[in-house]
């Protein structure tokens, strides 16, 4: 490092501090292994069917599973299952693809269950992270303020 630029870093630390924690966030995000925990993403449909996404996604060997739970007080069909009030059923989704379920509940009568593969350390897996924070985002329950 040159004496000349010390100054400059001297005066501009709080930048550089905030840049290099930013860059270890994003090495974190692409580096850190994925998994642990559940394999599940739970579906869970309310009264009036209200907030049912047409389309969820899954990761092949990291979540996997939808667990389909049904909160609206008549019985659901999704594909070939009948699930009365209040039951749940957990399925597996192992295969990498795009599947378009029966759900007459919904709006266009099918929900795409869309299994991607587990990203690789990288570009790759930040991307998904930042994809995955984007669908929690986006499917967080609407509230009014009390």
């Amino acid at each position: 490092m040159q004496l000349s630029s010390l100054p400059l870093l001297r005066r501009h630390w709080p930048l550089a501090l905030l840049s290099s924690l930013l860059g270890l966030a994003l090495l974190w995000g692409a580096l850190w292994p994925l998994g642990g925990g559940s394999h599940e993403l739970l579906l869970e449909v309310p009264p009036g069917a209200r907030g049912v996404p047409a389309e969820v996604r899954l990761t092949a060997g990291v979540r996997d599973v939808l667990l389909l739970r049904n909160r609206s007080g008549r019985p659901l069909v999704f594909g070939p299952l009948q699930l009365a009030p209040g039951a749940q059923v957990r399925l597996p989704f192992g295969e990498e693809g795009e599947q378009a379920m029966p759900m007459p509940i919904l709006q266009g009568g099918v929900l795409r269950v869309r299994v991607v593969p587990m990203p690789s350390p990288g570009w790759e897996r930040l991307r998904w992270r930042f994809g995955n924070l984007g669908d929690a985002v986006r499917t967080l329950p609407l509230q009014g303020p009390d």
